[in-house]
This record gives structure tokens, C-alpha cells and sequence, in this order.
């Protein structure tokens, strides 16, 4: 489900789901930020530190939603499998998987179908035990069968909820072109008819009714609340209901295996776009768009090759994709792997481990989303995770990211301590979690590729990660000597440190550090780090070690 993580920055919409920025006009001041300085990461910087040095190409598999290959900003930036013949349908290498020129998919079945939309997974569950539960008494269970039951009771009350509370949005949506109607007029009373963007922003009202009516007003006068956003969120939510919620929906039927079987391994496709590769490619073009061609937003890594493992449909991923897809990743060459995705549950957690393991056993750095809905995930209930309940340490190659905005105008005085000014740091939809989130990245208002050679801008954790990812393949494609381990320790110990400063806490605000809020907390209870990366600093301690080493 957290594939999902394009963010609504409306304020009335603050239901929690996700949702695409539809303002049309990008701001320049948004394009690229996050390789800028500021709140950015500073990494054209760090590129004029290594343009004496060469670099050697680095793999990144992008587990995600599908890629759009034929993108204008992804040519010669596409993984390709040398060792397989395309289009002979043989098995070339013999690696199990015919014809994966690009990467695989996961979601689709040898006859080229290909499916996508999903039940979460506490709906799968609901849909598994109610055929074993529903109208049981529970006095007549065993010991063994009450645990199972109490997980049937939890994962049919989420159900219940949820539904509940999209079928309330749908209702509320419904019910939003004739509120967008009075909007003029009841604004126009206060401020008269010709109001501008400027006086609107200005305008204190004094009553919780005309601050909606504020909120209306900037949202239409800016060109993001429209008819056709009002009718796309419908359709979006409507979709969730009727596939997401739904116990009766099966989306999984097309691929046609079992995927409570690791055995069976013999399915997908090589249709590594899929039939929704927004998500994905957006997630591909922030590790490795096309640098300075003025097109869009640029690739943090410059000499990547994107690999695409199609596994994240719309809705809760399976554990077995996952897995598979990390395997295939890890014995096909990939450094890095990004993992743009999350849900509530994971029946199948060990397995998804055992898959980590190997990665890391293989010295391959894998990068994780922390999630969008403004919790603790030292918490649990966020999965995949980089600590399972039946671990005794984390595994050395894995990361959790947060995600933050270009909204971090803070200043340190004499004495190097930050001031009380409030600021918005960590993006109002990110996870967070001092034990479990390593550190943060850009992830609010990016601008980078998506499908038909397009461009859009998108938020979420899901962002954030590959910024990460993009970070780790840059810094091992000019310090090749250095294992992935290093890479890791030093993206984490050069990250730009807010230990100290106030900000809003995540779901209090909505990324806007001039609004003021009661919800402060120390950045550094955010985090491992308290930091958000920085690639001209470690890019400098890179050099430094290997000055040391010299």
C-alpha cells in the first residue's frame, strides 16, 4: 500500500492516504532541490570534487511498480542482461527466468498478462481465516486457535474501518464541487471579489469555517483543487475500496501461482514496465535520470544502470515477490537495491529475512522506505523492517529512510546551538523512529521522470529512499575499493547533523515552516542519526580515507 505515497498537500484532505500533487506549474525553486544546498543534499557539490576522477558503472535494482524503459530521461541508463539472447524464448543463461532482458516481473504470468491492482494484506488475511472463524465461538477453540483468532479478530476490525472510513471520503468528495462553488463569494465578502494569492495568504480569519474556506481558496487559486483532481481522488478511493478492502477480490488469479509457495518460483513475465509504472519510474529517475540535460529533474547517481523488478502492484506487495525479486537482484550484478514499498503485515517475514540475509551475506546494500503515515515504527507494525522480532542484531547492509523538505531555514548562533525558530524538517507524512529510521532524505515536492517520457511531482518516504540508494551507487561507482559496508557507514557519519533543533513533529503540520504549531520535538529523536544526508561531505570523508589509507 505505501507504494502509494504521492501526498495531497491540502490540508482538508488530511485523511492519511496518498494521493498526486496536481498543481500543473512546477516551481523552479522545487526542481532539483534536492541535489542543491540548504535542506538539500548538496551532491553538485560533491561532484566537483570527483571531476578529476573516473567511475565505474554500478547496478541498482529498483524493486518497484515497473520502469518505463523507453524514457527520454533513462536512455543508456537501462540494465541489460548480456548474457541472455532477447526474444528467442530460451533461458539463455539459465537462471530461471526466459527472455529478462531488463529485470523481471513478478506480477504477471508467461502468456504476457500482467496484474496490478491488489488486496492489502490484512485483507488476504481477513479473506483466509474468516472461511476458518467467522460465527465461531471462541470459548470452543484451543489454545493454538486462539492466537489465530485474535490475529482474524484485529485484521477484520482494521477491514471494517478502513472501508468505513473511505466510504466517509467518497461521501465528503462527493459533496466537494458545490463547497469549491461558494468559495468566491464567501471569501470575496472578506477580502473582495478580485482577491489575489498574496492577500489570501495573508488573511488571519478567525473562525475554523473560514480557515477551510483559506485553504479552499489558496488550493484553487494555485490550480491544484479542480473538478478533475475532486473526480481523480474519487476514482483513486473507490478503487481502494473495491480492491484493496475487498476479501471478495483476488488480483493475484492472472499470475497463476501459489504464492504461499517459495518452491514454486516458475512465474512472471519480462514486461518490466507493468501497466502502471508511475511509482517506479519516477523511483529509477531520481537514482539515475540523465544528469545537466536540463530535462526534468537529475539522477543523483551519475554511471548507474537501473535494474527493474516489476513485484509492487497497486496495493500490498507479497512476500514471495519480494524475495524472489532480491534474489534475482543480488545474482544479477546488483550493488544496491531500492525498496520503495511497506505494509501492515507480513505472513511471511522469515522468508523475506532469509532473502535480506543473502543480500547481505553478498555485501549488497539494501534501502528501504520508512513509510507514510507519521508513526513510530520502532513501534513495529511496519514491514518489511530492518529488525524482525526473532533477530538479535541488524544485518550490516540494510537502511531505513525518512523523508525531509527544503524547509529547514534554521541558523545556529554564536555558541553553534540552534535557535527556537520552528521548522519543518521531516516531511509531515514520514515514519520515523530513533532505533529504526537510520536517517533522512529529500522526499517532499520531487520532481523527476514518470511514464510517456513525462515528468510530475511526487512525495513520500518512497522518494527518500532512492535519493539514498542514488547516494550509496554515486559514491561506490567513484570509490570502488570501498565495500558496500563502508558506503553505508559513511553516508551515515557524514549526514548533516539537526541534533538540537525544534521542528514540527510528523502529522502535525503540512511542510510549511511558517506555520505555527505547538508539536515541537528534537530532530535527533527522529532518527539513528538525527541527520539528513549529505554527499559533499561524504564524498570529503571518502577522500580523507583514502588519504589516510595512502
Amino acid at each position: 500500500m505505501n507504494k502509494n505515497v504521492i501526498k495531497l498537500s491540502l490540508s482538508i484532505f488530511a485523511f492519511g492516504i496518498t494521493n498526486i500533487l496536481f498543481a500543473q506549474d512546477v516551481d523552479e525553486d522545487v526542481v532539483n532541490w534536492y541535489n542543491g544546498t540548504g535542506a538539500g543534499m548538496h551532491t553538485e557539490k560533491a561532484y566537483k570534487k570527483l571531476k578529476k576522477r573516473e567511475s565505474k558503472t554500478v547496478i541498482v535494482a529498483i524493486i518497484d511498480s515497473g520502469i518505463d524503459i523507453e524514457h527520454k530521461d533513462l536512455q543508456g541508463k537501462i540494465w541489460t542482461n548480456t548474457d541472455e539472447i532477447a526474444g528467442n524464448g530460451i533461458d539463455d543463461d539459465k537462471n530461471g527466468y526466459i527472455d529478462d532482458i531488463h529485470g523481471w516481473n513478478f506480477l504477471g504470468n508467461s502468456n504476457g498478462e500482467n496484474a496490478n491492482s491488489m488486496r492489502l494484506e490484512r485483507t488476504r488475511i481477513l479473506a483466509k481465516l474468516s472461511a476458518k472463524f467467522e460465527g465461531v465461538d471462541e470459548s470452543t477453540l484451543d489454545a493454538g486457535e486462539k492466537e489465530e483468532y485474535a490475529l482474524y479478530q484485529e485484521v477484520m476490525a482494521g477491514v471494517a474501518g478502513e472501508r468505513s472510513n473511505y466510504e466517509g471520503y467518497v461521501g465528503y468528495l462527493n459533496m466537494m464541487p458545490m463547497l469549491m462553488e461558494s468559495v468566491p463569494s464567501a471569501v470575496g465578502e472578506v477580502l473582495g471579489t478580485d482577491y489575489t494569492m498574496e492577500d489570501l495568504k495573508a488573511w488571519e480569519p478567525e473562525d475554523d469555517q473560514m480557515m477551510q474556506m483559506k485553504g479552499l481558496a489558496i488550493a484553487m487559486k494555485s490550480g491544484e483543487l479542480t473538478a478533475e483532481s475532486i473526480a481523480k481522488q474519487t476514482e483513486q478511493i473507490q478503487g481502494m475500496l473495491d480492491t484493496h478492502h475487498n476479501v471478495d477480490f483476488d488480483g493475484r488469479a492472472v499470475v497463476g501461482d501459489d504464492p504461499d509457495d517459495f518452491s514454486d518460483v516458475h512465474y512472471g513475465n519480462n514486461d518490466v514496465e507493468g501497466p502502471d509504472a508511475l511509482h517506479g519510474t519516477h523511483v529509477g529517475g531520481i537514482v539515475g535520470a540523465i544528469r545537466g540535460n536540463g530535462l526534468g529533474g537529475d539522477g543523483v547517481a551519475e554511471n548507474v544502470l537501473l535494474m527493474s523488478l516489476r513485484a509492487v502492484p497497486d496495493g500490498d506487495e507479497f512476500d514471495k515477490d519480494i524475495a524472489l525479486a532480491i534474489l534475482y537482484a543480488v545474482d544479477n550484478g546488483a550493488m544496491v537495491i531500492n525498496m520503495s514499498f511497506g505494509k501492515g503485515y507480513s505472513p511471511h517475514a522469515q522468508e523475506v529475512y532469509n532473502a535480506f540475509a543473502y543480500a547481505d551475506s553478498k555485501g549488497v546494500l539494501l534501502v528501504h522506505a520508512a513509510g507514510n503515515d507519521a508513526s513510530n515504527i520502532d513501534n513495529g507494525g511496519n514491514f518489511p523492517t530492518s529488525m524482525y522480532e526473532f533477530q538479535t542484531k541488524k544485518l550490516d547492509h540494510i537502511l531505513e529512510i525518512g523523508s525531509s523538505t527544503r524547509m529547514a531555514k534554521v541558523e545556529k548562533d554564536n555558541r553553534g546551538k540552534y535557535g527556537p525558530k520552528k521548522i519543518a524538517l521531516p516531511s509531515s507524512f514520514s515514519n520515523y523512529g530513533k532505533a529504526n529510521v537510520d536517517v533522512f532524505a529529500p522526499g517532499s515536492e520531487i520532481y523527476n521522470s514518470v511514464p510517456q517520457s513525462d515528468y510530475q511531482v511526487l512525495q513520500g518516504t518512497s522518494m527518500a529512499s532512492p535519493m539514498v540508494a542514488g547516494v550509496a551507487a554515486m559514491l561506490k561507482s567513484y570509490f570502488p575499493a570501498r565495500s558496500m559496508k563502508e558506503i553505508k557507514e559513511v553516508i551515515l557519519a557524514s549526514a548533516t547533523s539537526y541534533k538540537g533543533s525544534m521542528q514540527q513533529m510528523p502529522g502535525t503540520h503540512d511542510d510549511d515552516a511558517t506555520k505555527e504549531k505547538e508539536d515541537q520535538i528534537d530532530f535527533a529523536t527522529l532518527s539513528v542519526t538525527g541527520s539528513v544526508v549529505n554527499v559533499k561531505n561524504a564524498v570529503k570523508m571518502l577522500l580523507k580515507m583514502e588519504k589516510k589509507d595512502k
